[in-house]
């Protein structure tokens, strides 16, 4: 069994579980060491999974996470502060989209929840041949921003309006774009 399929195999365990479950008893279980355990429960995480060590073990708890969409406008020299905004208050981006009078809703996957994220996503850009979506759109854009608390996603709301970001909907935009969590 190789390392992807060992810690699919501790998500199914963890999920189905009613009690913590030790590093122990899961390299026991995979016949591997408790360290590569201990490896796998920190790739875990990385990736996303709400994995929490407690005294007698490993639990997988529920992630609960709130939604929101945002319509923003700004200039290229902006990004950085906007998605800075966003993901130093706790939210992630987890995606960009525009919406075009004749192409319709044009989406694209981010999945930024950190400032390495943001540097690394700059980088890409400028990099490139490519410009960034909201160009297409005179600057105007969305964003679904997730964050574990619904007051995060009020503290992102305020800071992008007090920064001059937040942009009013138009009775042509789609429903589905409008705010909820």
């Amino acid at each position: 069994m190789n390392g992807e399929m060992r810690r699919t195999e501790i998500i199914n365990r963890l999920s189905g579980a009613s009690k913590p479950i030790s590093a122990s008893v899961l390299a026991e279980a995979f016949g591997v060491s408790r360290q590569v355990i201990v490896q796998d429960i920190a790739l875990l995480r990385a990736a996303g999974y709400a994995v929490t060590s407690m005294a007698r073990g490993y639990v997988l708890r529920e992630s609960v996470s709130f939604t929101r969409v945002f319509k923003v406008r700004h200039d290229d020299a902006d990004v950085e502060r906007e998605l800075h905004l966003i993901v130093d208050a706790g939210g992630t981006v987890e995606d960009i989209f525009v919406y075009h009078k004749a192409y319709g809703t044009v989406r694209a996957p981010m999945g930024i929840k950190n400032r390495l994220q943001v540097q690394r996503f700059l980088a890409d850009i400028a990099s490139g041949q490519s410009s960034l979506l909201k160009n297409v759109t005179a600057g105007y854009h969305y964003h679904t921003v997730t964050a574990e608390k619904r007051e995060t996603l009020d503290i992102i709301e305020t800071s992008l309006r007090e920064n001059g970001f937040l942009a009013p909907l138009q009775e042509y935009e789609p429903s589905e774009i409008k705010q909820n969590d």
